[in-house]
């Protein structure tokens, strides 16, 4: 004898109360008179015919390549990449997701013959230390465009330019030279008279060479910033900036809203780095930037020609789109 459960009539209609009119599972049973485990077993044995399909839909990668396209006309990005997010992420999680985002876009650009160019801070190490291997290159070249050299680690993480361009080999392979010079000096006739030496200034060649560019955008603002952290900078020193006009900074060089560095020229020319002027030069600039409070230094970045790639988040996206 047929079993209840089993009948195609049967199944077809629990399933469009189900799926179609929104009853649950009890209401079924009290409707049809049966019970809450047939129903149950009408509804699983409706998936396992084929009677009912489930298929999704995930909304947000469309909307993010909409975004996408709309930021790369706005501002005329070479390539933007937004990272999917979502509202059950915790802020760790998310950010795991845009920086392994980060590197997988970063292996996608990379060629055999490339030199590329890191700077230092906490965004670039964890780009770096995501769980993600990658196939080995054998010949690029990865350059520190600012400093190594400091007193020591950043909360217990060594996030130096010469350190991270040696993790960067250790994830994709190559080789890296160093930086062999501190971040910042407290005189800029120090800093010129120091990177006479031969030892330090061959590097400055090699900064012409580079390919592609990978760096963070930092804001002048709370104490979270690397400068504070490396022992580089005070917080009344980017307070400082700050009311000058700064909105953030590339190679821990500051610029305004208009990503211009002139007024900030005191701080600036104590920073041992390439050249805002060289490092324009660069054909692939990558920044790597989340969150809504990163979009003025972002639009700062745009403007002033520093980054013609950009990796970042929906939050941050939508505001770049919504402000004028």
């Amino acid at each position: 004898m047929k079993k209840i459960v089993d009948d195609d009539r049967l199944i077809y209609k629990v399933c469009c109360l189900y799926y179609e009119d929104g009853m649950n599972q009890k209401e079924i049973g009290d409707y049809l008179g049966v019970s809450r485990s047939s129903v149950l077993r009408m509804l699983q044995n409706g998936r396992d015919r084929g009677i009912v399909t489930i298929e999704l839909h995930n909304p947000a990668s469309f909307n993010y390549g909409e975004l996408e396209k709309k930021l790369e006309v706005k501002y005329g990005f070479k390539d933007v990449v937004i990272v999917e997010e979502s509202v059950l992420d915790s802020k760790s999680e998310a950010a795991t997701y845009i920086f392994g985002q980060a590197a997988d876009y970063l292996y996608s650009l990379l060629r055999e013959g490339y030199r590329i160019g890191v700077t230092m801070g906490h965004t670039l190490d964890n780009v770096l230390q995501t769980n993600k291997t990658f196939k080995k290159f054998d010949n690029i070249l990865c350059v520190p465009i600012v400093g190594g050299i400091s007193q020591g680690a950043t909360d217990g993480m060594d996030v130096q330019g010469n350190e991270i361009a040696r993790k960067f080999t250790d994830k994709f392979g190559g080789k890296y030279i160093q930086f062999l010079s501190p971040a910042m000096f407290s005189d800029k006739r120090i800093l010129d008279t120091f990177l006479q030496e031969k030892a330090v200034n061959f590097i400055f060649e090699e900064f012409k060479k580079i390919n592609v560019a990978v760096v963070g955008i930092g804001v002048p603002k709370g104490e979270d910033h690397t400068l504070i952290k490396a022992g580089y900078a005070t917080s009344k020193e980017l307070k400082a900036l700050a009311a000058q006009g700064a909105v953030g900074d590339i190679t821990l060089q500051f610029f305004d809203e208009n990503g211009n560095t002139e007024r900030f020229h005191e701080f600036n020319d104590r920073v041992a780095a390439i050249s805002m002027d060289v490092f324009r030069k660069i054909p692939l600039r990558i920044g790597i930037a989340s969150g809504e409070k990163k979009a003025e230094a972002v639009k700062g970045a745009i403007k002033g020609k520093l980054i013609n790639i950009l990796i970042t988040n929906a939050e941050c996206a939508r505001k770049l789109l919504t402000d004028d």
